[in-house]
């Protein structure tokens, strides 16, 4: 259950802010989740708060926004930039992204250049974005 592991990794992250700021609340946090890595949202939340608690972290459901990046790819051949939505893209291939997101480069290629040679810009695992504790 890698939401766990991920919800775990951001509540030790907020928690050491608090210590650091000499805080005592999480006011507000934005989590960016990368759509390549299938991050459940419900299990992540129910992790979080559930970590939240067990790190006695006082905050707000309000104060937890989660936001879906979507996964953005740039070709090094041509310098074409795509979205994972510009794609058709099955199931099967889905969860396969989700467990070992490098294997992209197996199943996409440019749309315009077919070129393998792509970075994934971003839509990869879960970023932290605006952190306020008071």
């Amino acid at each position: 259950m890698h939401e766990w592991a991920l919800a775990d990794a951001v509540a030790r992250y907020v928690l050491e802010l608090l210590k650091e700021n000499n805080a005592s609340r999480l006011e507000r946090i934005i989590i960016r989740l990368g759509v390549l890595q299938s991050i459940d949202k419900e299990v992540f939340m129910f992790s979080l708060r559930e970590l939240f608690r067990q790190y006695n972290i006082e905050y707000s459901d309000e104060a937890i926004v989660l936001i879906d990046e979507e996964a953005l790819f740039r070709c090094r051949r041509c310098g074409y930039t795509w979205s994972l939505n510009d794609l058709e893209v099955d199931e099967a291939v889905r969860e396969a992204i989700h467990f070992i997101p490098e294997v992209v480069h197996s199943y996409f290629t440019c749309p315009r250049c077919g070129s393998r040679d792509f970075e994934v810009v971003k839509g990869r695992g879960l970023t932290i974005g605006e952190v306020v504790v008071k």
